[in-house]
């Protein structure tokens, strides 16, 4: 059993920043495809943004060129950054782990609410 702890949720202004984080127990972490995703009020969950062990990264259109992905396997974390927030991106963010590599996310956090304001 895999768990996962996402951190780093807010409000900010459109045009700021913020860093989410993504903790996760167990040793085999490093094998791992960590993927985030959000799903905002009344909408379907929206793929985010996935790296893979070998931090091969993919990002969904509306964030490509905003929002970095990465990961620190020593602490087990997936860190997401996000600039030039926009309104639209206000949502509840969610972690996570496909660790069968398998295609199919296998854990998920509790998610943590990110809002922003125009």
């Amino acid at each position: 059993q895999v768990q996962l702890a996402e951190s780093g949720g807010g409000l900010v202004q459109a045009g700021g920043s913020l860093r989410l984080s993504c903790t996760a127990s167990g040793r085999a972490f490093s094998t791992y495809i960590m993927g985030w995703f959000r799903q905002a009020p009344g909408k379907e969950r929206e793929f985010v943004a996935r790296i893979s062990w070998s931090t091969l990264t993919i990002y969904g259109d509306s964030v490509k060129g905003r929002f970095t992905i990465s990961r620190d396997n020593a602490k087990n974390t997936v860190s997401l950054q996000m600039n030039s927030l926009k309104p639209e991106d206000t949502a509840v963010y969610f972690c996570a782990a496909d660790a069968t590599r398998d295609g199919a996310y296998d854990y998920w956090g509790q998610g943590t609410q990110v809002t922003v304001s125009s």
